[in-house]
């Protein structure tokens, strides 16, 4: 086989050949081998390969393939020798018969002829964009004096147009420079623009605030609901935070008194203060400050060796509401004992126990309350939407919270009850991975289904460069924070304690570990450890005369530390 050598071209040739053949590259079928081969010789960020290699959708790993490219051309034109002699290599060409096409144009030297052609092509662009500029400045004076004739009338035809069935979606901002506030605009005083995911739609204000089908997509009026699922975005589980206007969450507007919503039929979940709180009795009572009615009580339950938590404001009956929260489900409590046994003679209300007590008893004392069967609330009669909701946790795993000003959508996995806020896992959720239609699995998951062998010895575990170990250092900081129920840990302590930095030199907090690795500043595990660390160091030294915060502390550091040698395989 004929060899091809860089050396013989100009590398501004090659970078511009690339340049041509971006498109070519990204369309290729089945490219797992192009990209690992890219990755292999480091011309790929590692998160990115790990992005586009886990999409389903082709159309959508072809577009990011692309920018993936583009990305290569703007950032790192000096390797271009370097990837073309990957591409060009035998394994590649083996796989992909198509790139001998490219390798032979630059042994033939035939590719200048297409490099010319794009030339040509730039340089014409470029003298229409001078005679369009040069035709703008004389097209000014007469455009402007017809603006002003006419605005007057615009703004009243503004003012009284409303969607109808048969009107057109449009999404066109009329914004000047530096102007924010387009909802206060006279364009907008009906309706807005709004988007989710792809898809584009028009807000009616007045039929949001009455709680009817709101918005126009495609001639047809749709909830806001369903509009998102319609979007590919059931796994949001907040509209109010998936759909926007001009990059704005409707959640945001309807905070700030924009917008008026009125309550939808399975819309925004409420959150429960905390799912699983550590060191804490088997009967766990979780009330809202703003609401004493003890709806959100948590019991720890057990069926034999197998144990779960039951949440009373999921429950409805035996087969009615998933209010059994497991390790890997949430299940009614029939389908609990389904779950684990195997014998037909077992009952729920007193085979399932809660401090040694039946579940009848809690029944008998009016803790419980089992619906009538012409029940017709949603965990009794739930429709296709809210019976998915109920298969994950209301509140993420990380920060305890339903919603989040920033990032309010809900991401759920679709192999464990986990939700997260998309910067609240590790490694960050993309709005890429959102938009592919495929199953998505948390870092929890991923990790269970990861196979190490281990270090062996703590020093040989520290030393190790941590892209090598990126997957497990992300598992033990989700698994501290999520363990962190009270989010003692969670943020900077000089926000809350005056005297915080008279006593602390060297702050730490999970979340600034959090970003650290997700911006991948860390090059060694040892660097990640010495961080965590140093959060319970400070806290036993600020904490030496608070018995209960320095316990806290003490037994995170605890559990990180069993959860180390544990994920490392530590045996010494």
């Amino acid at each position: 086989m004929d060899q091809w050598s860089h050396e013989t071209i100009d590398r501004d040739e090659l970078l511009q050949f690339f340049h041509c053949h971006k498109t070519d590259l990204s369309c290729m079928d089945n490219p797992q081998t192009f990209l690992c081969k890219l990755r292999d010789n480091a011309l790929i960020p590692e998160d990115t390969f790990k992005k586009v290699i886990r999409m389903k959708i082709r159309q959508n790993q072809k577009r990011n393939i692309y920018e993936m490219l583009d990305w290569f051309e703007t950032e790192r034109p000096n390797d271009i020798p370097k990837f073309w002699k990957c591409v060009f290599s035998d394994t590649i060409l083996n796989e992909y018969p198509s790139l001998r096409l490219l390798r032979n144009s630059l042994m033939d030297g035939s590719y200048r002829e297409d490099l010319q052609l794009s030339g040509s092509v730039e340089d014409e662009e470029l003298h229409n964009n001078k005679r369009k500029c040069l035709s703008k400045d004389t097209e000014g004076e007469n455009s402007m004096k017809k603006s002003k004739q006419s605005s007057s009338v615009c703004d009243v035809n503004v003012r009284e147009e409303q969607p109808g069935p048969s009107s057109q979606v449009t999404t066109a901002s009329p914004l000047k420079n530096g102007e924010k506030n387009i909802w206060t605009l006279p364009l907008y005083k009906f309706q807005l623009p709004v988007t989710c995911g792809e898809l584009e739609g028009t807000l009616n204000k007045s039929r949001l605030a009455k709680g009817e089908a709101c918005i126009l997509f495609q001639k047809q009026w749709f909830t806001p609901g369903e509009f998102e699922n319609r979007a590919g975005k059931k796994s949001c589980k907040n509209w109010k935070w998936s759909i926007r206007c001009n990059g704005t969450t409707l959640g945001k507007l309807i905070q700030e008194g924009h917008l008026e919503a009125a309550p939808y039929k399975g819309g925004a979940k409420k959150t429960k203060k905390s799912l699983f709180p550590s060191d804490v009795p088997n009967t766990v009572l979780l009330v809202s400050e703003a609401n004493d009615d003890r709806s959100n009580m948590v019991f720890k339950v057990t069926y034999g060796a197998i144990c779960g938590t039951l949440h009373k404001k999921r429950f409805a009956s035996g087969t009615c509401g998933k209010s059994i929260r497991t390790e890997r489900n949430w299940l009614s409590p029939e389908e609990f004992l389904k779950k684990v046994s195997c014998q037909t003679n077992v009952y729920w209300t007193k085979d399932i126990e809660c401090e040694g007590k039946p579940l009848n008893d809690l029944i008998k004392k009016g803790i419980l309350t089992i619906h009538p069967l012409i029940c017709s609330c949603s965990l009794c009669k739930p429709d296709e939407e809210e019976l998915e909701n109920q298969e994950n946790d209301d509140e993420c795993c990380v920060c305890k919270r339903d919603t989040d000003d920033e990032d309010g959508e809900l991401v759920v996995c679709d192999f464990c009850p986990r939700s997260f806020h998309k910067r609240c896992h590790l490694p960050h959720v993309d709005e890429d991975i959102l938009k592919d239609h495929g199953k998505w699995m948390c870092t929890f998951c991923v990790f269970r289904c990861y196979t190490y062998i281990g270090e062996k010895e703590m020093n040989e575990a520290l030393s190790r460069q941590i892209s090598g170990r990126m997957l497990q250092c992300q598992y033990l900081l989700l698994h501290l924070r999520c363990a962190d129920e009270e989010q003692t840990f969670a943020s900077d302590p000089n926000l809350t304690l005056s005297d915080y930095a008279t006593v602390i030199q060297t702050p730490m907090w999970l979340s600034q570990v959090a970003n650290k690795l997700q911006t991948r500043e860390y090059e060694t595990v040892g660097e990640f450890v010495s961080d965590v660390k140093l959060i319970f160091a400070n806290c036993a030294k600020y904490n030496r005369d608070n018995a209960v915060f320095r316990a806290k502390g003490n037994h995170l550091n605890e559990l990180f530390d069993r959860e180390f040698r544990s994920v490392f395989n530590i045996l010494c």
